[in-house]
């Protein structure tokens, strides 16, 4: 990963990058005021590049001017758009990518702006994010980012924390991005084990198939059934002294999921390996609150299964008794990860007795159907709750819209035979799955929120910070969201 410094004068000119601000379509680009200005020669020299490259200033543009014999060697000139920390972030990952091929670079900013390190230090590190089990190719040569920010010592908290944020969303794309032949739930609870000992004020449990049977989490043990490799249900817990608010995190932690007896076809699914993001997303977010020491205490709990196929598979038209006794009947064995989830949720509503309820997880392709590619479905009955979570979510890169809880869908869930239905087939794919979830929050019910994150956990492109596969997406928006909560 990059190494990043700030410092108050540059100190190595082989490549000098200097940002360059566009505030509307019909402004034209200008120079962003930095902490420590290019002297007068260079910066009129950058001035009548602009024009000169047709530079719009648009985030993420990138212009390379060579200087040969002169000093810096290299000129760039980077597009920040107006200047906002998503432009930042784009800007910082589109650098990574033009610059790989030097050994470092030299970036000048904005004297003070936080918003500015922070966006283009995590836009560095998630740009230049590569997951291979081969150095075929070799790898970019990038390795150093000197940041001129002026005062070194009062922005060092900010780098800190992106730091950490991009730490942890690269931990999660890799844990994401691991083929399924090596990710099963032991393997993955034992990363999060191995994770979780570089900081000993976290607690961890990892429950497995024999505890699972003897407390009654149903709905894992069916569907972790069928498979040789067998469940485990991982609860991780970081707890400051000074926190005032307990937050539980769920995430779904399905390390590959064939449909079961209601099997995928094979389009869709040979990226499965991906059905274990919101597992990833809500393990990273812990470990990072706590290198960040945030005041916040959170529980995390990642129901872990492969669901497969084999003669112990559970059944279209089963029953599962979940955690608390609550049955339901399932006719679609591909409609796993809401079974997972639901033990998870009530095991934390019964046992836990969290502030705040929220769970994470690649729930439904009907996601991506109603919202595209790149947005999660959030469900909440919590306006409030809502609200802070979705704009922690905007503020820190990542998108979400809130769907609704429509009550007429609930007819839905009725079974003859058991408590609910877990998989009615009668439309409204993601709002129905929310629907059931909410059946397992109990008391927590108004302070719950569901986040359907099938579609932007996935990237088929490289743009602005994503690079192509896994985007470790969630793990940014918790943690800015965890901060607002000390």
């Amino acid at each position: 990963m990059l190494a990043i410094r700030l410092v108050s004068e540059p100190e190595r000119l082989d490549t000098l990058v200097l940002p360059v601000r566009n505030e509307g379509s019909d402004a034209p680009a200008t120079l962003v005021p930095t902490a420590s200005p290019p002297a007068d020669d260079l910066q009129a020299e950058a001035t009548a590049l602009i024009p000169a490259a047709r530079l719009s200033g648009a985030a993420g543009e990138v212009r390379e001017h060579l200087r040969p014999g002169g000093t810096p060697g290299r000129l760039v000139l980077l597009g920040v758009g107006a200047g906002d920390e998503q432009s930042w972030r784009t800007a910082g990952a589109a650098l990574a990518r033009a610059a790989q091929d030097e050994a470092q670079v030299t970036v000048v900013l904005p004297a003070g702006d936080q918003a500015a390190l922070r966006g283009l230090t995590e836009g560095l590190l998630l740009g230049s994010y590569r997951y291979r089990l081969t150095e075929t190719g070799g790898a970019p040569a990038l390795a150093e980012v000197d940041l001129v920010v002026g005062d070194p010592e009062g922005l060092a908290p900010t780098l800190d924390a992106a730091r950490t944020t991009a730490e942890m969303t690269r931990l999660a794309r890799d844990l994401t991005n691991t083929p399924s032949s090596v990710k099963n739930p032991a393997w993955f609870a034992a990363r999060i084990e191995a994770a979780a000992a570089e900081h000993p004020d976290l607690h961890l449990r990892v429950r497995e198939p024999e505890e699972l049977a003897a407390e009654g989490f149903g709905g894992i043990l069916a569907v972790g059934g069928g498979s040789a490799s067998g469940p485990r249900l991982v609860e991780l817990d970081w707890r400051p002294a000074d926190a005032r608010t307990h937050v539980v995190l769920v995430g779904k932690g399905i390390t590959f999921d064939t449909g079961g007896i209601s099997i995928k076809p094979v389009p869709a699914m040979k990226l499965m390996r991906k059905d274990m993001a919101g597992a990833a997303a809500v393990v990273a977010a812990t470990l990072g609150a706590a290198a960040l020491r945030l005041p916040v205490r959170v529980t995390t709990l990642a129901p872990l299964a492969e669901n497969m196929v084999s003669g112990s598979a559970f059944r279209p038209g089963d029953i599962v008794r979940h955690y608390g006794g609550l049955t339901s009947e399932t006719t679609n064995s591909d409609a796993e990860g809401r079974l997972v989830l639901a033990d998870a949720m009530a095991y934390a509503v019964r046992e836990i007795k969290p502030d705040l309820l929220v769970d994470l997880a690649t729930l439904t392709g009907a996601n991506a159907v109603a919202l595209g590619k790149r947005h999660g479905a959030l469900y909440s009955e919590n306006d409030q709750l809502a609200a802070d979570l979705l704009t922690a979510i905007e503020a820190a890169g990542e998108r979400a819209w809130r769907m609704p809880l429509a009550a007429d869908y609930v007819e839905y869930l009725g079974s003859d035979i058991a408590d609910l239905h877990s998989s009615p087939a009668r439309g409204a794919g993601s709002v129905v799955a929310a629907l059931f979830l909410r059946e397992f929050t109990g008391e927590l019910r108004d302070r719950w929120v569901h986040v359907d994150m099938s579609a932007p956990s996935w990237s088929e492109d490289t743009h602005a910070e994503l690079t192509k596969g896994a985007t470790g997406w969630g793990v940014r928006g918790l943690l800015r969201w965890l901060a607002t909560l000390g």
